[in-house]
């Protein structure tokens, strides 16, 4: 292929400057097809983004001839089903995280896309990102010596229901998996699959504290990494603030960042304190995207896949489970 073009099934809030405007940015990439079940939505996405063709049937784009990869931009509850069919269709998959509701269904991603000779994406696109590249590069550089421990700490206020009285999906296991917990909390712990390898040997737990919403709203974790260090988290999505705060611990120093929070990485040893101010792109999916296309151009690879995205569903349905083995999805 000279060009990758693409197709969107669900253009929603987080394709309107996150991902979609990505897509037309690229070189070697366009924006050509985009889906929503709301017809005159999704009519005016396009013509809001030059995007040439619009349906609201998803079968509809991903059988375009026009369309040679697909982004799944949808909540979970359907990232399975729109996987399933494009791999069908022959064609790459490029899907929102989390990968999907649970393990079960991630593995029968894998699995038909494996089936059909499809690559399979997934949009943890913090694995591209120069300020978490960074991280990766001290610990690699030995900047902090062998790494011991991990903490994760993320709080958050209880959200709103929206204008109808309704919570958002986010919050809404059905659709979501399970709570903010899977939407935001996947997005550290597949970091830190990328910086120090697989999480091993999880333990958690989950509560509804505040008992606002369907959905767990705390949660709390153990683990090892394949190398030997040890990690805790815990996630609060019904606390009086929002703080989101990293530590990775070594020999030598520790390095502290947010994985949301527009703070600098902070990296602290004997010799003092030095920090890295790196700013996000405006588009922030964008170099994700890019390296997702270098690798269907057989340019370059993608730090997440099918494989990798996997994985964190693994961790996160384990910190969950007992939770819903009380509460069934």
């Amino acid at each position: 292929m000279k060009k990758i073009r693409w197709g969107i099934i669900g253009c929603g809030n987080v394709t309107e400057v996150k991902s979609g405007p990505a897509f037309q940015l690229i070189v070697q990439s366009s924006l050509v097809a985009v889906m929503r079940r709301n017809g005159e939505k999704a009519k005016d996405y396009a013509e809001r983004h030059g995007v040439p063709k619009w349906y609201d049937k998803a079968e509809d784009l991903i059988y375009d001839d026009e369309v040679d990869a697909v982004y799944i931009a949808t909540p979970p509850s359907t990232h399975k089903q729109y996987t399933l069919m494009t791999a069908e269709a022959g064609k790459p998959v490029y899907v929102e995280k989390p990968m999907a509701n649970s393990l079960e269904e991630c593995e029968e991603m894998v699995e038909a896309c494996e089936k059909h000779n499809v690559p399979l994406y997934v949009a943890y696109y913090r694995r591209s990102l120069p300020r978490f590249l960074k991280v990766k590069e001290l610990i690699e550089d030995g900047a902090i010596g062998d790494v011991r421990f991990v903490s994760i700490q993320q709080t958050q206020q209880i959200v709103q229901k929206d204008e109808e009285g309704n919570w958002p999906w986010r919050v809404i296991p059905e659709k979501s998996g399970a709570g903010l917990f899977y939407d935001v909390g996947s997005h550290t712990l597949d970091l830190f699959d990328y910086l120090l390898g697989p999480l091993e040997e999880t333990k958690g737990s989950a509560y509804n504290l505040a008992d606002s919403y369907p959905a767990e709203d705390t949660v709390s974790g153990v683990w090892r990494f394949e190398n030997g260090a040890v990690g805790t988290g815990v996630w609060n999505f019904s606390s009086y603030k929002n703080e989101d705060d990293n530590r990775i611990v070594g020999t030598k120093g520790e390095i502290q960042f947010s994985t949301f929070d527009h703070k600098p990485i902070t990296l602290l040893t004997e010799s003092g304190e030095e920090s890295f101010e790196i700013e996000h792109p405006t588009h922030i999916q964008q170099p994700h995207i890019q390296n997702v296309v270098n690798e269907l151009l057989e340019k370059g690879t993608s730090p997440s896949t099918g494989t990798t995205a996997l994985r964190t569903n693994k961790v996160m349905d384990e910190l969950v489970k007992e939770y819903y083995k009380e509460n069934k999805r």
